[in-house]
């Protein structure tokens, strides 16, 4: 059976790699992103994030089988908090209900490593306590002080805590959806491209990103991990964040877990 998926992200990076796999694997993809794909929308507004599940529900027919959350920002500015946490959240909780319709729902969005670095703890505190007002205000604050290099890393940190929280909960694990994320290391993409232009700027990335098995990854190798995410072989795979990331947390933490 051909199985349904909404892939946010579609248009670039790694969520075009992966959108461009399931579809080679056979599967419907539902693409969105601002532009060039089946659903544009701005999901830092919830005016996006309403037509979003509008116009998933319309193009699905009311029934999908998995939702991928890939959309996301590494600018130094409030608005990589409304797409990164509250923009996730909106797309997983939005697409819950056509999810559940499915006999085998499957769900993931994008932390990072980046989830280990430095944080800016009241940003982080804002986003747990779902607050998108406080959390663009502090976001703002940050970037004007000179600290906005933790605004992205908050919002990943962010996310993989919701991920935790809520995986196990009535309305995901109860309902019988598998939610889990992955934590990529440094992947090639448009995102990353300005930053690994240079060999000066490729060695301080891999100094604060060491990657011992193989280094910097192309946008397939999530893609592939992403795609097993959501596939009907994991039955049992529930509030993970998994590290795809060439060894950058092993190296970070050592023999730690949680």
């Amino acid at each position: 059976m051909v199985r349904t998926y909404v892939v946010t992200g579609a248009a670039s990076g790694i969520g075009q790699a992966t959108a461009a796999l399931l579809v080679e694997r056979g599967e419907k993809v539902i693409g969105v992103d601002l532009k060039n794909s089946d659903v544009n929308v701005d999901l830092t507004t919830d005016e996006g994030r309403r037509t979003l599940v509008s116009e998933v529900e319309r193009i699905s027919g009311g029934s999908i089988d998995g939702v991928l959350g890939i959309a996301g920002l590494a600018a130094e500015i409030p608005a990589t908090v409304g797409v990164n946490f509250f923009g996730m959240v909106a797309t997983l909780e939005g697409l819950r209900p056509l999810l559940a319709t499915s006999d085998a729902p499957r769900a993931v969005g994008i932390a990072s490593m980046a989830s280990l670095h430095p944080v800016d703890d009241e940003l982080v505190a804002a986003m747990e306590a779902g607050d998108e007002a406080a959390a663009l205000a502090r976001a703002e604050a940050v970037a004007a002080g000179g600290t906005g290099g933790t605004i992205y890393a908050s919002t990943k940190k962010a996310f993989a805590q919701w991920i935790r929280r809520t995986a196990t909960t009535p309305d995901w694990a109860g309902a019988g959806i598998p939610l889990n994320a992955i934590a990529p290391g440094v992947i090639v993409t448009p995102m990353t491209a300005p930053l690994l232009e240079t060999e000066e700027g490729r060695e301080q990335i891999r100094q604060g990103v060491p990657m011992p098995l193989n280094g910097f990854a192309d946008a397939i190798v999530p893609a592939r991990l992403l795609a097993w995410l959501v596939s009907e072989e994991n039955s049992h795979l529930c509030g993970q964040v998994v590290f795809v990331d060439g060894g950058s947390d092993a190296v970070i933490r050592s023999d730690s877990t949680w």
